[in-house]
């Protein structure tokens, strides 16, 4: 995997490498585990990376195709740096390939429960998502899943206004993460 990171890599590549880059600066933001209750561990991190992956990739589905293509060299580059860093912790070999596909259940999954939270009428509805899926391993606060849900609407709201090219180029904008009073995230 390593080798394909350094000498499979094209000018193609470029858009799509800043774009999950960018997702995954964003989803590893102080906020999220200090104040957001998300779990600072393997899994925790992993969640944020998919709900951030997600909430792009959403975005990329309704600019429709070229934008499609983009959105599934970022989802394969994805699990290509799942595999890596499952290798990496000591995860076997024989294991790897179970596991990812496990992830990529967890992924789509993931993907109907947000996006029907986003869509859903009804209040409730992604806050009952976000705690069984990204706060699968906690006990986060109503105020903390409410929070958090808080900002995957204003994130999705943020990269609905955003230009295609501005995407495609991996310059997305985030929203600023809400930060708890008498903290500051650096």
């Amino acid at each position: 995997m390593i080798w394909k990171r350094i000498f499979g890599r094209t000018d193609r590549d470029e858009g799509p490498y800043a774009i999950y880059n960018a997702l995954v600066a964003q989803a590893r933001q102080p906020w999220f585990y200090l104040d957001g209750g998300v779990p600072d561990t393997l899994e925790g991190r992993f969640e944020m990376v998919m709900l951030h992956a997600f909430l792009v990739l959403r975005r990329m589905k309704a600019l429709g195709d070229p934008a499609r293509e983009v959105g599934q060299r970022v989802f394969d580059i994805m699990f290509d740096d799942m595999d890596q860093t499952l290798r990496e912790i000591g995860v076997g070999d024989l294991s790897v390939g179970k596991k990812i596909k496990g992830m990529a259940a967890a992924f789509y999954g993931r993907i109907a429960a947000y996006d029907e939270g986003l869509d859903a009428e009804k209040p409730g509805v992604l806050d009952a998502a976000l705690k069984r899926n990204l706060f699968a391993m906690a006990e986060p606060s109503a105020t903390q899943v409410s929070a958090v849900a808080n900002y995957l609407r204003l994130a999705d709201g943020a990269l609905a206004t955003q230009e295609a090219d501005t995407i495609l180029a991996g310059a997305i904008r985030f929203p600023v993460v809400p930060v708890e009073e008498n903290r500051s995230v650096s």
